[in-house]
C-alpha cells in the first residue's frame, strides 16, 4: 500500500533525508561498516548477505546517491569506497537533541541521588490474603447458537 502522503509531500528530498534513508537499512549499514575497513567491491559487499549482485548493486545506489559511497568502476570491477561526510550532518541534526536528553538524564541523576540520601524505601506492607473463592453453583444449560435461532432451516429448492 502507497502512502501518498508520506511518500511524495516534499518532491525533492534533501540530503539528509537521503542519508537517513539510507541508514534506514540493516544491510547497507553492514555495506558501510565493512566500507569503513578499506575499498571492496560490489561483490564483496553482497558476499556476507547472500544476495544476487543486481541486489547488492541496488543498495549500493542507494548509498551512493546518499553521498554515503563513491564508486569506481576499473574495467568490469566496481570498487566502492566510504564517503563519510554526509555522517558529520546526521551527527550534528542528532546533536540537537543531546541537550533534550542530558536535562533529562541530569533530573533523573538528582532523584536518584536524593533517593539514596533519605535512606532504604520503607519495606511494603505485607499482602492481605485473598478472601476464599464461593463453590461453583451448577449453571443452566447454554444454547447453542444454532438452537437459539426461532426460524426453522429453509429448504433448498430450485435456484431462480
Amino acid at each position: 500500500m502507497l502512502n501518498l502522503m508520506v511518500e511524495y509531500l516534499e518532491a525533492a528530498p534533501t540530503r539528509l533525508d537521503l542519508v537517513f534513508h539510507a541508514l534506514g537499512d540493516a544491510t547497507r549499514r553492514r555495506m558501510l561498516q565493512a566500507l569503513a575497513g578499506g575499498e571492496r567491491t560490489v561483490g564483496q559487499l553482497a558476499e556476507p548477505f547472500a544476495m544476487s549482485l543486481a541486489g547488492a548493486s541496488k543498495h549500493v545506489r542507494t548509498l551512493e546517491q546518499a553521498g554515503l559511497l563513491r564508486r569506481e568502476v576499473r574495467g568490469r570491477m566496481h570498487l566502492c569506497r566510504l564517503d563519510a561526510g554526509p555522517l558529520a550532518d546526521v551527527h550534528q541534526w542528532l546533536s540537537t537533541y543531546e541537550s533534550f536528553w542530558t536535562q533529562r538524564l541530569d533530573v533523573l541523576e538528582r532523584l536518584l541521588r536524593e533517593a539514596d540520601a533519605s535512606g532504604p524505601p520503607p519495606a511494603p506492607a505485607p499482602a492481605a490474603t485473598p478472601p476464599p473463592v464461593p463453590p461453583e453453583q451448577p449453571s443452566a444449560p447454554s444454547r447453542s447458537p444454532a438452537s437459539s435461532n426461532p426460524r426453522p432451516p429453509r429448504k433448498k429448492g430450485p435456484r431462480r
